[in-house]
């Protein structure tokens, strides 16, 4: 009986892949365990207990969790007409945090707001730029060789937001742009365009690299992963975790470079996965992101509506190919580049736009499962009006 409730309540309230919902839950939950795994040093430079930046970090992930939620109960539909006045509010909120956010690791990438604590606004417009290319794709595809009415556009909107981003991130810059690349080729955009696109990507990001605050990090870090002198700090122990890990790995809670790494619970979160869980729990982690992709390229394969596929492609590259960077930094198949673990490592803005681009990708494949959103007859016009707003 009580099986029977749980079933109905998740029917009702956790729509669209259960795949990706069983994933979410796994991944959220891998998080909690691991973070407060790592924590101990953070909590002894900020005078915190464990278990007080355990109950935060629990908090953003439920936070996360909620997120995730409302977005896929909206008619995904919708964003599309939100996001170019998303794009146009990144704009000043890019500029605005390289000049005067808070700076970390000599990075400027978060602002400060009272309350409510530190926000991220590379991962609103990331976002809100992977929207409104799908968008923008969707709407041209009969005249999508069209330089002034389809071409232009876009190649503005990506080299303007990715050269923003470089700045003070240039590696969530190329991430970012890779993804667009992966967006415009699915939409039929011909390779002489994605040439041109690839112009604009090195030209933008050259200038942001070179204007930002990140140009000397960058050239040593690709330097020294190329030319293997000598390891930085934070590869070096983090290879000893994996190396020392072994297949089972030493255990819950008993990590030695927990206490070395500069942020074991973020950049570098999966070395401690692995060092506690041995290979078998990096791998299981490896395949959970892997299931994700697959996931949302199957909700993007099986819409009917260009908007659709293209938005849940792009989302689900873009989350799971900032995972493959983050571990293949962790194993030493990359420079290291500061970039989190989505839905592992702690965090807060993070926490909440990942949670909205998997809700986004539920809403996708919640939309193809459902033949009229519940709607009946007299309500199939609002749809047809929905489609007429969003165009």
């Amino acid at each position: 009986m009580k099986l029977s409730k749980i079933k109905e309540w998740a029917d009702q309230n956790l729509q669209g892949d259960r795949v990706i919902w069983a994933v979410v839950f796994l991944l959220s939950l891998i998080s909690i365990l691991v973070v407060y795994s790592s924590i101990g040093t953070l909590a002894y430079k900020r005078t915190a207990s464990t278990e007080w930046l355990l109950f935060k970090h629990t908090g953003m992930v439920v936070l996360g969790l909620a997120s995730m939620w409302f977005a896929h109960k909206i008619d995904y539909r919708y964003y599309s007409k939100l996001s170019r006045l998303a794009l146009w509010i990144s704009v000043p909120l890019l500029l605005y945090t390289f000049k005067f956010g808070t700076t970390l690791n000599d990075a400027a990438r978060w602002i400060s707001i009272p309350i409510f604590g530190s926000f991220q606004p590379s991962d609103f417009a990331s976002l809100a730029l992977i929207i409104n290319l799908a968008s923008m794709l969707s709407k041209r595809q009969q005249n999508i060789d069209d330089i002034k009415e389809s071409l232009i556009p876009i190649l503005f909107w990506c080299g303007t937001i990715c050269g923003l981003i470089a700045l003070s991130n240039f590696s969530s810059a190329v991430l970012l742009f890779a993804t667009c690349m992966l967006i415009m080729f699915i939409g039929r955009v011909s390779v002489k365009h994605l040439a041109m696109l690839v112009l604009v990507g090195l030209l933008a990001g050259g200038i942001g690299l070179k204007l930002g605050t990140r140009w000397e990090t960058t050239i040593s870090r690709v330097k020294n992963f190329v030319e293997k002198k000598e390891l930085p700090f934070q590869a070096k122990h983090g290879r000893i975790a994996v190396a020392t890990g072994g297949i089972f790995g030493k255990g819950p809670g008993n990590s030695d470079q927990r206490n070395i790494l500069p942020h074991p619970y973020s950049d570098f979160i999966y070395a401690i996965v692995i060092e506690e869980y041995g290979m078998i729990g990096g791998v299981v982690v490896l395949i959970l992101y892997l299931i994700l992709l697959h996931r949302g390229m199957k909700a993007a394969y099986n819409s009917e509506r260009a908007f659709g596929g293209l938005l849940s492609a792009g989302l689900a590259f873009d989350l799971v190919c900032q995972a493959m960077v983050n571990m293949g930094v962790v194993v030493g198949l990359g420079p290291i580049t500061g970039q989190p673990l989505p839905l592992i490592s702690m965090g807060g803005t993070a926490m909440v736009f990942t949670g909205i681009s998997i809700g986004i990708i539920l809403s996708v494949s919640r939309g193809e499962q459902e033949e009229n959103w519940g709607q009946t007859g007299s309500t199939v016009a609002n749809e047809k009006n929905i489609e007429a707003k969003a165009a």
